[in-house]
């Protein structure tokens, strides 16, 4: 019996329903059943009906607090119940779990087509927005009110009665497709095991890799090793796996993932999900669904998009194909018989890595122990902006491996809830991400925090060695964090436009400039210390590590843009999708080939973040912010990388400010000028 089918559940006593009664409001995980969720969707979806009514059939004329204000305040009971329901969906998930998802999806559809199709809703909307000229509105004010008629306009409101209808349809269909893509993924990647029997086949593996892979066959009732497609094994087997079949069998495991035909197969889904995506945009007047994405983007239109991409394309391809040479020149020189595939760049660049600048992982491990290495990230928080996090054991969590953080400002205030989920599980997909459980905003003179998460998917600890990083493990943990710092510093009235509710090219600046200090050496000097002896990280290996920052960075480059350029292969077709989707996949990557190309494998198959996550037709902003993050971060390396009045404008300018204003006027409020591809060149070592 699944889940959802529990309808006798009473709605008195649902504690998603009840005010909660735990430290700042927190949601109470070990009070909260599966069998909750449902009845508690029904709800609070009958009580913003009420609420969108009420602003419906006001008597009044429709002023911008009785129209746009009273819309951006309904359905907070819904956030409510869905803040918790679809985080967990992510990171704690079941079969139960999934089946109230499949069943909720097409409602929630039709209860958002229900408010953004109403024709008397969107005529307030829009009596308001014609008088915005002449309404004193302050720029958070104009932003909401703009975004709000765009929320209609842009979703159907102005379709005929015919044409409101089919949308309707289309939007269940591809809220329904997208979550079954994301799922499909989730379980082809469980589903892969390989049991090894002979140690022999996993020479060259670290120690406590080959630990983790025993306590993997344990866990499973077996004798051995077992492998798997999670990332805390797949990257350390293409790193440092000798053999070169083991390392060849994971690598096409995990390439043809979701496309060899069998029960999770996500080849149709790429085809409905890229051909319903366009019928929509053609719905609403646009040629293609890139066109109706990037409306509301800083590239504004899918030339400035290929501009972009094109032009990095042109400036890292020629130092792509040297590095490609040297590392093939390497394996040569150590008795590779073959032209390198895929399956062998990681290994050999490793090992080339390590005889250029004498580092590698192994090295750099053992002083990033997980505990210091928050107690850094905290740190350098607490040294930019003042705040200090303390672990409160009082704040249900919803599994024993996640924290939670008291978040205290300079003035010792209370900011944010901040929990913190590190390792991997077979109820969590793959990744790491920032999301909230609870968005900033104002009641009245209140000033409503918000509860924030970050979720990795870094090595357990052993039963031998604690959880230990990789280095680009703590950029990971840095990147999510400046997410998270988005989230928590905010401070705009409305929730809809606090913290990381910011155009999906601008999303990425406040994540990706925090990567810039983790070869920083006043930084790592502050918590980078041998978990055995306490010694310091010695300077010669952090200026090791910043000495091999740029290594192989154009193929890393490429690789980003590869994605960029199938992203937008995807979404820029202005007729349906009848064709082949690897060879369709081939050919949008085929400019920023590097390696020999395989013709039985595909990424669009397993391409969560624009097939079941939020970057369909916004992947680019990776590279997009990566300007950004490169043109902002040379301020700070102009003033000192823990200057306190670069950090206050940053904060003031960037972090607090959500998507309150067009991101250009924040970037230029804190930079003085607009961005150049120049900082970025000059960084990765290519101008």
């Amino acid at each position: 019996m699944t889940a959802f089918s529990v309808a006798a559940t009473a709605i008195a006593g649902n504690p998603l329903l009840e005010t909660y009664k735990t430290p700042h409001l927190t949601i109470p995980f070990n009070e909260i059943k599966t069998e909750h969720y449902f009845p508690a969707f029904e709800e609070a979806m009958k009580q913003q009906t009420k609420e969108v009514n009420a602003i419906i059939n006001n008597s009044q004329t429709p002023t911008f607090e009785n129209t746009i204000v009273a819309l951006e305040l309904s359905g907070s009971i819904l956030n409510k119940v869905s803040s918790p329901f679809y985080n967990l969906l992510s990171s704690e998930t079941n079969d139960d779990m999934q089946a109230i998802a499949e069943k909720i999806s097409p409602l929630m559809s039709e209860h958002s087509n229900a408010i953004r199709l109403n024709e008397k809703l969107f005529a307030r909307v829009k009596a308001v927005n014609e008088q915005k000229d002449k309404l004193k509105l302050t720029a958070e004010q104009k932003m909401l009110l703009k975004l709000t008629y765009e929320g209609f306009a842009n979703n159907g409101a102005n379709l005929s009665e015919a044409d409101k209808a089919i949308y309707r349809e289309l939007s269940k269909e591809i809220s329904l497709l997208t979550l079954q893509y994301g799922q499909n993924v989730l379980k082809e990647t469980n589903k892969y095991n390989l049991l090894i029997t002979n140690r022999s086949l996993l020479t060259g593996l670290p120690d406590d890799v080959i630990d983790m892979l025993a306590a993997n066959a344990k866990k499973a009732g077996k004798e051995g090793w077992l492998l798997n497609l999670k990332a805390t094994c797949y990257v350390p087997i293409m790193k440092y796996a000798e053999n070169r079949d083991l390392r060849r069998e994971l690598y096409m495991a995990n390439a043809t993932k979701c496309m060899m035909g069998e029960e999770f197969d996500n080849i149709e889904n790429v085809k409905k999900i890229t051909n319903t995506r366009l019928k929509i945009a053609n719905l609403l007047g646009h040629k293609s669904y890139a066109e109706y994405q990037l409306i509301d983007r800083m590239a504004e239109n899918k030339k400035n998009v290929y501009d972009l991409l094109d032009k990095l394309l042109i400036a890292y391809k020629p130092a792509a194909e040297k590095e490609y040479a040297e590392v093939q020149a390497y394996a040569d020189k150590n008795g590779a018989y073959f032209k390198l595939q895929a399956w062998d760049w990681s290994f050999y660049s490793e090992k080339l890595k390590d005889e250029k600048y004498s580092v590698s992982d192994e090295m750099t491990k053992p002083y990033f122990e997980l505990e210091n290495v928050k107690k850094g990230v905290f740190g350098l928080a607490t040294k930019l902006y003042g705040i200090k996090f303390t672990k409160n054991t009082k704040i249900p969590v919803y599994h024993p491996e996640v924290d939670a953080y008291d978040v205290i400002d300079e003035k010792g205030q209370f900011l944010a809830v901040l929990y913190t989920d590190f390792h991997p599980r077979d109820g969590k997909r793959a990744g790491a991400w920032m999301s909230e459980f609870k968005g900033q905003k104002m009641d009245g003179k209140t000033d409503i925090r918000p509860q924030i998460t970050i979720v990795m998917n870094f090595t357990r600890p052993t039963d031998t060695k604690p959880a230990l990083l990789t280095f680009d493990e703590v950029t990971t943990l840095l990147h999510e964090f400046g997410h998270s710092l988005h989230g928590m510093l905010t401070k705009c009235t409305y929730e809809s436009l606090s913290g990381t509710n910011v155009y999906r090219d601008f999303v990425e600046l406040p994540s990706q400039i925090m990567e810039n200090w983790g070869s920083e050496k006043e930084f790592l000097d502050g918590f980078a210390v041998n978990y055995l002896t306490g010694e310091k990280i010695p300077p010669e290996l952090i200026q090791k590590i910043k000495a091999s920052e740029n290594f192989n960075c154009a193929n890393f480059c490429l690789r980003q843009l590869s994605f960029g350029y199938l992203d937008m292969a995807w979404h820029s077709i202005d007729k349906p999708f009848v064709g082949d989707v690897i060879n369709n996949e081939k050919l949008a990557m085929s400019a920023t080939q590097i390696l020999p190309a395989l013709s039985n494998t595909a990424m669009s198959p397993t391409f969560s973040h624009i097939f079941s996550g939020g970057y369909a037709a916004g992947y680019y902003s990776y590279k997009w912010a990566e300007v950004l993050d490169a043109d902002a971060f040379s301020v700070f390396s102009q003033n000192g990388i823990f200057d306190k009045k670069t950090a206050d404008s940053f904060r003031k300018n960037i972090l607090m400010k959500g998507g309150t204003e067009h991101p250009m006027t924040l970037y230029k409020r804190f930079r003085g000028q607009e961005p150049t591809i120049d900082a970025l060149l000059k960084r990765n070592g290519i101008q």
